[in-house]
């Protein structure tokens, strides 16, 4: 089987923790590798954002390509501006898999026309380039021939198309009408709930993105959705056929995450054993709800002068807390301001973006994740800090609902209510034996989202289309 997965805003090799960043990519690049380590070839087709990137990158294992997509500048653009380059992202990938099956076909004579260079890096595999007078723009391309005209066939190059974010969703649509592949749509997020959470106008997702999603709704082979609740709500809001959604929800590594021992994980990342630490990990950005978080912290420093506050922290991991990056994210700087408005400079440390590989430790370190979001349609950093043996207070919204145990493997509260969120923290903060029990709860019941279970259940849905 191959498989071709659209991302097409953002890349599965990204750094997470940016404002365009978060569980998506985790979800494309761990369903990518899976697929690989079983012989599944998978390509991963994402915008490029920069000139430097390989076309083609090997990275993540066997099996699996990532290709970079030149359509528009080769540098990170506004999501919201990033529509009017799906018609050129779509023609470059017809015709990458156009030349493709061409080489694949002229190998056998040993004979070629297609240019070869690999001057990117030496070392790479040959990367694919146009041939003479074709860009990387739609200009040129309409005398491409089409699958089945007799010159070459593309009908075997993809079994299966997975679109990952309406974008994608809109660049399948057009591949299978060019190649009779059938598309499977993973939103990720929904901009009608998102907007009914807005808070501002600016926060509010476009007509166009509400009109794509219905529109898709309408006519993706099958739509795999994270819960049952992101179920309802494609049902209820887009009136998407129940009988064509699947459950698929995202998983975790369990080889990454998972419990560590406490003391261990706060000498790793450098916190005294005595230093207690509250944890957010996540986008930055208003629908996450992080001023609800301070403004509990502020209820409960007036509140519970018998705690050690100087040794306890909040620890925001997000973002690029830099003077330069609360200019760039309008959130970042807000939250500074709270900050210092609520007198909280010495408990809430940003501490910035950091990478997977000691993200663990901080999950392990932490007496608690808490997740105070106005909507996820899923939650992925609470699996992760719940493979690793770390309650969860979370809103009682979308994903999380349905993620996080009340009373067993964490607690969850109503949104936007800071004082039922302080209650909440102060339950978990002074009672240890119970947050054991939780985090113990939490690790078992992580394990059920393997990502081997998860790909289980997405090659079931591949299944369904190829049959």
């Amino acid at each position: 089987m191959r498989v071709a997965l659209i991302s097409f805003h953002t890349s599965p090799l990204a750094t997470l923790g940016g404002k365009d960043t978060g569980g998506m990519n985790v979800f494309v690049r761990e369903v990518a590798r899976e697929l690989g380590r079983r012989g599944i070839a998978a390509d991963v087709f994402t915008r490029s954002q920069s000139a430097q990137s390989l076309r083609i990158d090997p990275r993540l294992g066997p099996h699996v390509r990532v290709i970079h997509v030149p359509a528009g500048p080769e540098a990170p653009v506004p999501k919201n501006d990033l529509h009017q380059f799906v018609p050129a992202f779509t023609e470059w990938i017809h015709r990458f898999v156009n030349e493709e099956s061409k080489v694949k076909n002229l190998e056998k004579t040993a004979t070629t026309s297609i240019f070869l260079d690999s001057s990117r890096d030496p070392g790479a595999s040959p990367i694919l380039r146009p041939r003479s007078g074709l860009g990387t723009g739609i200009e040129g391309l309409t005398a491409l021939p089409e699958a089945g005209s007799g010159q070459f066939s593309i009908l075997n190059s993809y079994d299966v198309v997975h679109a990952h974010y309406w974008l994608s969703g809109l660049v399948a649509e057009a591949l299978r009408a060019r190649w009779g592949v059938k598309f499977a749509m993973t939103f990720h997020t929904l901009a009608e709930l998102k907007n009914q959470i807005a808070q501002r106008d600016q926060e509010r997702e476009s007509e166009l993105r509400l009109r794509s999603e219905c529109h898709l709704c309408s006519i993706a082979d099958r739509i795999t959705a994270n819960t049952s609740v992101e179920k309802q709500q494609l049902v209820r809001f887009y009136g998407a056929g129940s009988s064509r959604i699947r459950i698929v929800p995202p998983g975790v590594d369990l080889s990454r995450f998972h419990p560590i021992e406490q003391s261990y994980a706060k000498s790793v990342i450098g916190i005294p054993p005595q230093h207690r630490m509250i944890l957010f990990a996540g986008r930055i950005e208003r629908l996450k709800g992080i001023d609800t978080l301070f403004r509990a912290m502020a209820l409960l420093k007036a509140k519970r002068a018998d705690w050690d506050w100087a040794n306890l922290c909040v620890a925001i991991i997000g973002g690029d807390p830099s003077e330069a990056g609360q200019r760039e994210n309008e959130e970042m700087g807000r939250l500074h301001e709270l900050r210092d408005e609520l007198g909280l400079n010495e408990l809430i440390t940003f501490l910035g973006a950091r990478d997977q590989d000691v993200l663990q430790y901080y999950y392990a370190a932490a007496e608690m994740l808490v997740m105070p979001s106005h909507y996820e349609s899923f939650g992925m950093v609470a699996l992760e800090a719940m493979a690793c043996g770390t309650p969860v207070i979370a809103s009682d919204v979308g994903g999380l609902s349905v993620l996080v145990q009340h009373n067993k493997t964490g607690l969850r509260v109503k949104v936007n209510d800071p004082a039922e969120l302080a209650r909440a923290i102060e339950k978990l903060m002074d009672d240890d034996a119970r947050r054991r029990r939780m985090g113990h709860a939490a690790a078992c019941y992580a394990e059920d989202f393997a990502w081997q279970k998860v790909v289980d259940k997405l090659l079931a849905v591949y299944g369904e289309l190829v049959g």
